[in-house]
């Protein structure tokens, strides 16, 4: 657990670099959002609008909720509005590609946020998906260390998805192999909709006849659609998702769920604002400080980049995530079962 702490609080300071690296001021700053659907997306834009602004720039947005049509649309507004720099939480990589043409034929340079836009136009700031892929598959090899595993993934058209589920199996592909794990049911989410992913779940458990051990959710908002389903069969099974969802971590005191892999979406849209910044005052993505390269999407395309590192929040860390102030102690431990640290 130390060492993840460590990796987390080494990327708040490359965070801190590059928010003095960042001198843009007066730039229009324009964020396309996928949709404000998922909790976390209000934390990272209050964080990002907050670092645009102490920059002395301008946050301008549009929510594209959940159309790939309407986000290409937004991006067109953001351009007409004169953004200099465009930061894209895509919905679908498959189509966001001629969002990125219309900004390059303006010359504006775009960030892909959280979300891998493969094209070596747009750089790519996420935390390390396929790290949190690992985490969530070692929590529950921890708890269950063989048995029948389900796998809630998210949407299809997200790579995120398809990094994380990697991740997984760098961690349980051996066992399954072995037959020590066996995956008796996995289904992708359309929109990673918390609904969704409840009827995914409980498909799962109808074809098994409820003979589920553990649950793999790739995030918090599924895991608690996964784990209304467990509920409805009188089942309390570990399940584990990523966010630090305030939801997900009072499952994670209460005892419903294992683990939510933190992902500080604080330190990520401080860390968008200021390379937004930078870009927009002409630097090239590999002068951003901390940038490497990196070329390991599926078309393998090399391009500039920058991964944060995730934190494990189980029933033994959760001060880490209260003494951040990321949620309140009462929020957080209401209903606690005994023994949770910090509650």
């Amino acid at each position: 657990m130390k060492k993840f702490i460590t990796a987390a609080l080494a990327a708040s300071v490359a965070v801190s670099a590059l928010a003095t690296s960042a001198n843009a001021a007066g730039k229009k700053i324009g964020v396309s959002w996928s949709n404000f659907q998922e909790e976390r997306w209000k934390t990272d834009e209050a964080a990002m609008k907050a670092a645009i602004e102490a920059n002395g720039d301008e946050y301008i947005s549009a929510d594209a909720q959940l159309s790939a049509a309407k986000q290409l649309t937004d991006v067109e507004s953001l351009i007409a509005q004169g953004a200099d720099a465009l930061i894209i939480l895509s919905v679908d990589s498959g189509s966001v590609g001629a969002a990125v043409d219309k900004a390059a034929a303006e010359g504006i340079p775009v960030l892909g946020y959280d979300r891998l836009i493969e094209d070596q136009r747009a750089f790519y700031l996420t935390f390390d998906n396929k790290e949190v892929g690992r985490v969530i598959a070692r929590s529950i090899v921890a708890a269950v260390p063989e048995g029948n595993y389900a796998i809630i993934k998210g949407d299809k058209g997200d790579p995120n998805a398809l990094f994380l589920l990697e991740g997984m199996m760098d961690v349980i592909g051996a066992d399954v192999e072995a037959g020590k794990i066996k995956i008796v049911g996995e289904a992708f989410t359309d929109g990673w909709k918390p609904d969704n992913a409840q009827k995914n779940m409980e498909q799962i458990l109808t074809a098994n006849n409820n003979n589920v051990d553990a649950v793999l959710s790739e995030n918090d908002g599924m895991a608690g659609g996964a784990i209304a389903a467990l509920a409805a069969q009188g089942m309390n099974i570990p399940v584990s998702g990523q966010d630090g969802d305030h939801a997900a971590l009072n499952r994670v005191a209460r005892g419903t769920q294992n683990t939510s892999v933190w992902k500080d979406a604080r330190e990520l849209g401080k860390a968008a604002g200021s390379i937004a910044a930078m870009l927009a005052d002409g630097k090239a993505g590999s002068e951003i400080p901390g940038a490497v390269k990196w070329s390991g999407g599926s078309k393998g395309v090399e391009m500039d980049a920058i991964f944060l590192a995730p934190t494990p929040i189980d029933k033994t860390n959760i001060s880490v995530v209260i003494d951040a102030g990321h949620i309140a102690k009462d929020k957080v431990c209401e209903g606690a079962m005994d023994g949770v640290d910090g509650c």
